[in-house]
């Protein structure tokens, strides 16, 4: 009687380990830095870049001093020279100390050359919600770098999407701003597929629905899937697409899904407010108005800086309820005729 193999899942830490492993071993130019990368540091602060500096030397993966715009202008040069440089920034809240090269030299170069000059820059950063690490430290800014012509933003939602995306963001020529979840880190997944890439700019259908279309990414495509399995049970079908990119954001796929269903949800951990929701729902209302059944409906975090206080932090992250609710605001209301 022949035995099921089963499959051995791994952490996102493990799989974005992999995949810069994968990137460093097929490509010479593929170069790691940024704050306690090496191995004397321990490989970052979750381990991420663990082994690299051992097995590639640290010219390759390199531990830098505590400087966001000396990183990010680092490796622009790199880049501009024909590296293919991996820069990470610890946290997206200390994106904000490099902004000025981020938006002013890594996204406008290309343009101001003319095309003749390519940044080929991965910015890896982490952030989240949920452990109490307070209000500096756990800010969602992809909307600002979304709105800046030049970038690219990835959120992964699971190990094997992290390692098939940052494989894509490397081989990209453009600036990517690869934004990591940090309590995402820790969760187990399905192992990828050696080398397999996931094109940007392409979403995922995580879940085929008829009633509604819930459009999410990163920390939120979990808690979505459990909404949309919990209202399955009465009979709810709801269709989930996990952008995986949100700049830029693959718009045909979404409208495509609602213009089948007639109505939409966009979920996301950033504030509310001039969020990525906001776009989405705004590009939705316009396309697609003569056809929706119901407004479209935003899910995002209260407008306030995340809060120590773990009470205040639960109650700012809004998970499956909140979003189960936006699902059933959007079935039972109706555009006007």
């Amino acid at each position: 009687m022949a035995t099921e193999t089963k499959v051995k899942k791994i952490g996102m830490i493990q799989a974005l380990n992999m995949a810069l492993h994968e990137a460093m071993s097929t490509d010479e130019n593929v170069i790691v830095f940024g704050e306690d990368v090496a191995d004397p540091e321990e490989g970052g602060i979750v381990g991420v870049t663990k082994g690299l500096s051992t097995k590639f030397g640290e010219l390759r993966c390199r531990s830098t001093p505590i400087s966001e715009q000396a990183i990010v202008g680092a490796a622009i040069g790199a880049a501009i020279m024909g590296m293919k440089p991996v820069a990470e920034i610890m946290l997206m809240n200390f994106t904000t100390v490099a902004m000025d090269m981020i938006v002013n030299h890594a996204a406008k170069l290309r343009f101001m050359s003319g095309g003749q000059t390519h940044v080929p820059l991965v910015i890896r950063t982490a952030t989240g919600a949920g452990l109490s690490v307070g209000g500096q430290h756990a800010d969602y800014y992809e909307a600002w770098f979304a709105h800046t012509p030049g970038i690219k933003v990835v959120m992964a939602s699971t190990p094997a999407e992290a390692y098939g995306l940052l494989l894509s963001a490397i081989d990209d020529p453009d600036p990517v701003i690869f934004v990591e979840n940090t309590l995402l880190y820790f969760t187990q997944g399905e192992p990828p597929e050696a080398g397999k890439r996931i094109p940007l700019g392409v979403a995922n259908v995580v879940r085929a629905g008829t009633d509604a279309t819930l459009v999410c990414y990163g920390s939120h495509v979990a808690p979505s899937l459990a909404a949309a399995q919990k209202l399955e049970a009465e009979g709810i079908s709801v269709e989930v697409i996990d952008l995986r990119t949100i700049a830029p954001w693959d718009k045909k796929t979404v409208l495509a899904s609602v213009a089948k269903t007639g109505r939409a949800v966009v979920t996301h951990e950033a504030v509310k407010p001039f969020g990525v929701g906001a776009e989405i729902s705004s590009v939705i209302h316009e396309e697609l108005f003569d056809q929706l059944q119901a407004p479209v409906q935003r899910v995002g975090a209260p407008y306030c800086p995340v809060p120590y206080s773990k009470p205040l932090e639960v109650a700012f992250m809004q998970g499956a309820d909140a979003i189960e609710a936006a699902i059933r605001r959007t079935l039972q209301s109706r555009v006007a005729a």
